[in-house]
C-alpha cells in the first residue's frame, strides 16, 4: 500500500466519522420506534432509551478521539450497553447465547487491539493518533506486528471473514433497533479503526499485509454470498449480507489506491444507509406476520404493497443496482483491485462474482417474500404507517441521493474534506 494512500485514508477519516454520526442519528430515530414496541410488550422503555444513548455517545467519541487511550476507552464503552440491548430486549430463545458470543468475540478482539496500541505508544513515545500519523507511523521493525494486532482486533468488529460468526447470531436475536445499531454504527467502528487507526499507525505493515487482507476480504464476499443463497430466515440473511458488504470495504482499503480508499469510504456510508433500512423492514414484517422465515411468507405485494415496494427498493440498493447508493462502492472496489494488476485481478473477479451472488440471493428473497399467493402469515397485515414512513424516508432519500449524485461526495473524499 503506497504511503500516499495512507495519508489519503487519514485525511478521509472525517468522511468515515460523518458516516458514523449519520448512522447514530438513524439509531436515535430507531430508538423512538423501539420504545413504542417495548412499551407495548410491557417492558421499561426508558432503560432501552438509556442504553441507546450510551451506545451513541461512546460511538461518537470513537470517531472524535485523537488520543489512543481515549479511543480505546470509547471503543470498549460500546460493548456493555450493546450487550445489554441484545441480552435484555432480544429474542428470548436466542438472546443469551447471542449476547454472550458477541461479548466473547469483542473482548478477544479488544485484547489484540490493546496490545497493538500499547506497542505503538511504546515505540513512538506518544499516544496522539494525529501526531503518530504525521510522523509516518511506527518504526518499520514493529510495523507489521502493530498492523496485524490492530487489524485482527478491528476485523472482529467489522466483521471480516472468518471472524464474523458472532454477527448473524447477534443480528437474529437482537431487537430491530439493536440490529440497526449493529449495522449502522458498530460495524463502522471496525472499518473506521482499520482505515484510520491501523492504516495510519502502521503504513508499512499495512502495505506488507495488503495481499493477505485482500484475499480474506474476497473470500468473505464469496462465502457470504454462497451462504445467503440457502438461508431460510430474513434477518439472518441480511446479517450475512453485511459480511459480504464489509468484505468489499476491506478489499477496497487493501487495494491501497486512491480509488480504493474512496470506494471503502463510500461503501461504508452506503452500507450505513441501506442495511439499517433492510433491518427496519425485516423487523416490521416479522412483527406483523409473527415470523421471519421465508418459507412462511409470500404475497407481501398483495397484502402490503407499500411495505413490499420498500423491501424491493432496499434489496435492489443492497445488490448494487446502478443509480442507488450500493452500486458505487462495489464498482470502485472491483476497479481498484483490478487496477493493481497481477493476483489482484483474481480478487477483483471474485468480488465481481460476489456481486452476482448478492443479486441472486436478494432476488430469491424478494420472490419468496413479495411474490406468489398471500401466505397465511401475511394475510391481513398492515401496510406502512405514518410513523414508519417518517423513520424510513431519510434512509430512502439518502440511498437515492448517493446513488444518483455520487460525484460531490467522491470529490470531497479526494480533497480530504470528508
Amino acid at each position: 500500500m503506497p504511503a500516499e494512500t495512507t495519508i489519503a485514508a487519514a485525511s478521509a477519516s472525517g468522511g468515515t466519522r460523518q458516516a458514523g454520526v449519520g448512522s447514530v442519528r438513524t439509531g436515535r430515530t430507531a430508538g423512538a420506534e423501539a420504545g413504542e414496541a417495548t412499551a407495548e410488550a410491557g417492558r421499561v422503555s426508558p432503560v432501552l432509551t438509556s442504553l441507546l444513548l450510551a451506545v451513541q455517545a461512546a460511538s461518537t467519541l470513537v470517531f472524535l478521539a485523537d488520543n489512543l487511550v481515549l479511543f480505546f476507552i470509547a471503543f470498549e464503552a460500546v460493548l456493555l450497553p450493546m450487550w445489554a440491548i441484545i441480552h435484555r430486549y432480544g429474542d428470548p430463545a436466542a438472546r443469551r447465547h447471542a449476547a454472550g458470543k458477541f461479548a466473547l468475540f469483542t473482548v478477544a478482539g479488544s485484547l489484540l487491539m490493546a496490545t497493538g496500541l500499547f506497542i505503538a505508544v511504546a515505540d513512538t513515545g506518544t499516544a496522539g493518533l494525529g501526531a503518530i500519523i504525521t510522523a509516518g507511523g511506527v518504526g518499520e521493525p514493529v510495523s507489521l506486528l502493530v498492523f496485524a494486532l490492530l487489524a485482527l482486533g478491528f476485523a472482529v468488529k467489522a466483521p471480516l471473514w472468518p471472524l464474523h460468526s458472532w454477527l448473524p447470531d447477534a443480528h437474529t436475536a437482537a431487537p430491530t433497533v439493536g440490529s440497526v445499531l449493529l449495522a449502522g454504527v458498530l460495524l463502522k467502528l471496525g472499518t473506521y479503526g482499520l482505515i484510520r487507526v491501523a492504516g495510519g499507525l502502521a503504513p508499512d505493515g499495512a502495505a506488507e499485509a495488503a495481499p493477505v487482507l485482500g484475499a480474506l476480504a474476497a473470500l468473505g464476499i464469496l462465502v457470504a454470498g454462497l451462504v445467503c443463497l440457502s438461508l431460510p430466515e430474513l434477518k439472518r440473511l441480511i446479517a450475512y449480507s453485511s459480511v459480504g458488504h464489509m468484505g468489499f470495504v476491506v478489499l477496497a482499503f487493501a487495494a491501497g489506491t486512491e480509488a480504493g480508499v474512496r470506494a471503502a469510504l463510500f461503501g461504508n456510508l452506503a452500507h450505513g444507509l441501506v442495511t439499517p433500512l433492510l433491518f427496519f423492514l425485516a423487523g416490521a414484517i416479522k412483527a406483523r406476520a409473527g415470523t421471519g422465515r421465508l418459507s412462511s411468507l409470500g404475497g407481501l405485494r398483495l397484502a402490503a404493497p407499500r411495505l413490499a415496494g420498500l423491501l424491493g427498493f432496499a434489496a435492489l440498493a443492497s445488490l448494487g443496482l446502478p443509480g442507488l447508493a450500493g452500486f458505487w462502492g462495489e464498482a470502485f472496489t472491483v476497479y481498484a483491485a483490478a487496477e493493481r494488476g497481477g493476483a489482484w485481478l483474481a480478487l477483483a473477479a471474485v468480488a465481481a462474482f460476489g456481486a452476482f451472488l448478492a443479486a441472486a440471493y436478494l432476488l430469491r428473497m424478494l420472490r419468496r417474500v413479495s411474490h406468489g399467493p398471500v401466505a397465511p402469515a401475511a394475510a391481513g397485515i398492515g401496510d406502512v404507517s405514518a410513523a414508519e414512513a417518517a423513520v424510513w424516508t431519510p434512509l430512502v432519500a439518502g440511498t437515492l441521493l448517493l446513488g444518483l449524485v455520487p460525484g460531490p461526495l467522491l470529490a470531497l473524499f479526494a480533497e480530504g474534506l470528508l
